[in-house]
């Protein structure tokens, strides 16, 4: 897991999955740039990870907000070795309750901006000499369906099979994988699912229980993960959609 010198662009990585993965490769020894949706809150991210950490701000929600985020990030690194695409955004609403504005944030944030940070990026991860990956965030609700998630579930199902096809179009010379989390303990599953619910205190219990390890994934180890499949020891790991559930998709 030695990734000194290495140059790191990580998507959403103001919080959540985003910022322990960030966190986790400086402390390897590579330089991160941090996305955020705007300067400050990637600016603010970059300050608290301190020494080489970079801000690179972009809504990666547009095209233009990918290329901009890219672009700021391989100018402050001096190129480009990995790519991590954490942004996203679930909101818990059932099928009746879903508007076309829903529809499109959730699908231009974990989809949309996905695919085009990878296209933004690939000349600089292209030029890069030797190793050259990106790795998805993508969930284990891409691969089983949960009730009033639907558009999220649609979403991330959609990045595993963008990874898939990736990885065949892009090999030899990049490879490019995805981890599937099952539900973690971030701020965006507080704030955006859990206490958007009518009881939050009896659906925080529920999700526990989601996993047959009784808990909720917490950050640093789905860091753990990202670091994995974007280091040397998976050199012939490509394609493949890792999950991390605590066993949450095998019990079902």
């Amino acid at each position: 897991m030695d990734f000194e010198g290495k140059r790191v662009l990580v998507t959403g990585g103001s919080r959540g999955i985003g910022y322990a993965a960030a966190e986790a490769f400086l402390k390897q020894g590579a330089k991160v740039a941090v996305n955020g949706r705007n300067a400050e809150s990637a600016g603010a991210a970059a300050a608290r990870l301190g020494k080489n950490a970079h801000p690179a701000p972009g809504d990666v929600g547009t095209v233009a907000g990918c290329e901009a985020a890219v672009a700021a990030g391989v100018k402050a690194l001096g190129g480009l070795d990995i790519l991590v695409n954490s942004a996203g955004v679930a909101i818990g609403r059932r099928i009746e309750k879903t508007d076309e504005a829903l529809w499109d944030q959730m699908i231009d944030i974990n989809l949309k901006g996905t695919f085009f940070a990878i296209r933004a990026a690939l000349p600089a991860l292209r030029a890069a000499q030797g190793g050259a990956n990106v790795v998805n965030i993508a969930s284990d609700a891409g691969l089983a369906g949960t009730p009033g998630l639907s558009v999220y579930c649609a979403s991330k199902a959609g990045v595993i099979n963008l990874t898939r096809a990736l990885a065949v179009e892009l090999a030899p010379g990049l490879r490019v994988n995805c981890v599937c989390p099952g539900f973690v303990d971030t701020d965006m599953v507080r704030r955006d699912y859990i206490e958007r619910s009518k009881d939050p205190k009896a659906l925080e219990a529920e999700v526990a229980g989601y996993a047959p390890l009784k808990r909720m994934a917490r950050p640093a180890e789905i860091a753990a993960a990202i670091l994995y499949l974007a280091s040397p020891s998976a050199a012939f790991v490509t394609g493949t959609a890792l999950v991390i559930d605590g066993g949450a998709t095998a019990g079902r």
